[in-house]
């Protein structure tokens, strides 16, 4: 599912969020200065992951009777046999 509807780059930023977020608890409590940057690099992480959850529904396109097929492959095939 995660890859028929292209979220893995969503999960990765997740993933990536999470570690940035890691590096900064560890960087606050043994006082370094530019803890706040890896802070600010979770936050973006997880921003962007935000986004590229939304996509698939950016993308969505509507049928005839104005329901929202999230599965493209699915839906390029109905089209390519009509």
């Amino acid at each position: 599912m995660i890859k028929v509807m292209k979220l893995q780059k969503a999960v990765y930023a997740i993933i990536l969020g999470v570690i940035a977020l890691v590096v900064y608890i560890i960087m606050a409590t043994s006082g370094q200065q530019y803890n706040i940057y890896a802070l600010e690099l979770a936050g973006l992480c997880f921003m962007v992951a935000a986004i590229l959850f939304l996509y698939p529904l950016w993308t969505a396109k509507e049928d005839e009777r104005g329901e929202v097929e999230l599965d493209v492959e699915k839906q390029e095939e109905q089209e390519i046999k009509q």
